[in-house]
């Protein structure tokens, strides 16, 4: 099945995982193996670059910038349309290299690709609306306002869970802002990053554009490269807290701008007055989607203690119903996790579990198969075990009970971490403190429906150790473009702001 895949996204000869205007024959980093999660068999082995490959890279995009910027937005906004078709062309292939790649179900190998869609369909939109402001003087005949412009390459560090989308989301916008794009995808995706370059390089390349949407597979070492490199602006970068801490780091030294999706370990409050059929379907999917490796992922049950017996047996019970399989198949709810370093992160964070006093409910082992499977796991938990505020990759949730909904947010607040929260309430007044200043303190805020699945019209990021970064929809543009305030005078008098006075008679 997978050779044909392959065959026909051209990734069966490509051993090079690095384009920068050209594809490199002879990169010089070391070979890797991408391997499919599900098996453990080898999909394909890819050549990363080096340090030098990268400096290449780097050069080609500063020189495509000084063309792109000045192609007019809506013509930009053209070419990121038809990108977005050549990914609607492909999106089967394309859909089904996330699955056997990532390990993700079916249907979101195939929603993650349509994400990028998504993503090209609002850009090409933008396109046409990088507003400005026209702002009221308080000097006579003179017009304030201010316009924006492109900034310059953008560096996207991307990680393995969702291997394409977020390029999409830094990708779409920074092309109809002006800026070209350097992206150095997770050393465990390379093959879905290779195929989506070698589609748009088939828009790009006949129009003379190559070089504004680059490729670089590489080390660590290159991901600190870019974060020192003077020649981009911004680098925006998906990963762990620690990594982000290191990248804003670099970047601030250089006065440069980073974009930050950090870790989430996010909750869910069920109050008194919830659906609980609503809130049961809400935290399956939130729960154990994508085998709990999306940073949206739900990790902290915080139920009324008037539910909590009941959520929890009807949990327990679901979780057994929960098929898993081979995420290709149809009918598989669960994959796998992406590789044995996560098993083994799972495990250890089980045994620390038990240590801290928590009581695994269901779940809790590796299960005894080919590929990198582990059990969906629920833990009846204690609000002072250590391990509850840290993000464990891996599809563990954590229960706790409370009385008052000021105690629910207290302890929903209570974690370094600041990305998506939930409510499910049929009261008023819950939902909106909830929604409040003083409720719930993450980037993401959603009443009776989960954390995890967020559409692209609304600005992605999160507060606190998740980065404080803004991707995707609302006004997440502006982080790729730089503003300037602009004052034109267009009478013959010479007033300056704020009254001063400053006549040499001249």
């Amino acid at each position: 099945m997978w050779q044909s895949l392959l065959g026909r996204l051209r990734l069966r000869d490509i051993n090079s995982g690095v384009y920068g205007g050209r594809w490199l024959d002879r990169p010089s980093g070391e070979t890797i193996e991408s391997l499919n999660p599900a098996t453990g068999e080898v999909l394909a082995r890819v050549l990363l670059g080096g340090e030098n490959d990268y400096d290449v890279v780097a050069g080609n995009s500063l020189a495509a910038f000084a063309a792109w910027r000045k192609m007019p937005p809506p013509q930009r906004g053209e070419i990121v349309r038809l990108i977005g078709e050549q990914l609607r062309k492909h999106k089967d292939d394309l859909g089904m290299l996330v699955t056997l790649e990532a390990g993700k179900i079916r249907s979101e190998g195939l929603g993650e690709v349509q994400e990028m869609i998504d993503m090209c369909d609002f850009a090409v939109g933008l396109s046409r609306q990088l507003y400005g402001l026209t702002i009221a003087s308080e000097r006579p005949e003179h017009r304030l306002f201010e316009q924006w412009h492109p900034l310059g390459p953008v560096g996207v560090i991307t990680a393995f869970n969702f291997p394409v989308a977020v390029w999409a989301w830094n990708a779409a916008l920074a092309l109809v802002c002006g800026d070209p794009v350097i992206w150095k995808p997770s050393q465990l995706t390379p093959l879905t990053a290779i195929a989506v370059q070698q589609l748009v390089n088939d828009i790009l390349e006949p129009r003379g554009l190559a070089g504004v949407l680059n490729l670089c597979a590489a080390d660590r070492d290159v991901g600190e490269q870019m974060a020192a490199d003077g020649r981009l602006p911004l680098v925006s970068a998906t990963g762990s807290t620690a990594m982000g801490k290191s990248v804003a780091k670099t970047v601030a030294e250089r006065l440069g701008r980073s974009l930050l999706e950090l870790g989430g370990n996010n909750g869910c409050i069920v109050t008194e007055s919830a659906d609980l059929d609503l809130a049961l379907r809400a935290i399956l999917f939130a729960a154990v989607g994508t085998a709990g490796q999306r940073c949206t992922t739900l990790r902290r049950l915080i139920v009324h203690e008037s539910h909590a017996e009941q959520l929890v047996t009807r949990l327990t019970k679901a979780y057994q119903n929960i098929t898993v399989g081979l995420p290709w198949e149809e009918g598989t709810l669960l994959g796998p996790l992406i590789s044995e370093s996560a098993v083994k992160q799972y495990t250890t964070a089980i045994t620390t579990i038990k240590q801290q006093g928590g009581e695994v409910l269901c779940g809790g082992k590796q299960i005894d198969r080919a590929g990198y499977y582990v059990q969906p796991t629920i833990v009846r938990a204690k609000p002072a075990m250590e391990i509850i505020k840290h993000e464990t990759f891996a599809p563990i949730l954590y229960v706790l009970t409370y009385r008052e909904l000021e105690e629910a947010i207290a302890l929903h607040n209570g974690v370094p971490q600041g990305l998506s929260s939930a409510i499910f309430t049929d009261r008023f007044r819950e939902a909106e403190q909830f929604l409040s200043p003083w409720g719930s303190d993450c980037g993401i805020a959603n009443v009776n429906l989960g954390p995890s699945g967020a559409e692209i019209g609304g600005a992605f990021g999160g507060e606190k150790e998740t980065g404080g970064g803004r991707e995707a929809g609302s006004d997440a543009w502006k982080t790729y473009m730089r503003r300037q305030t602009c004052t034109l005078n267009f009478g013959k008098t010479l007033p300056l702001a704020q009254g001063v006075k400053f006549d040499v008679g001249v």
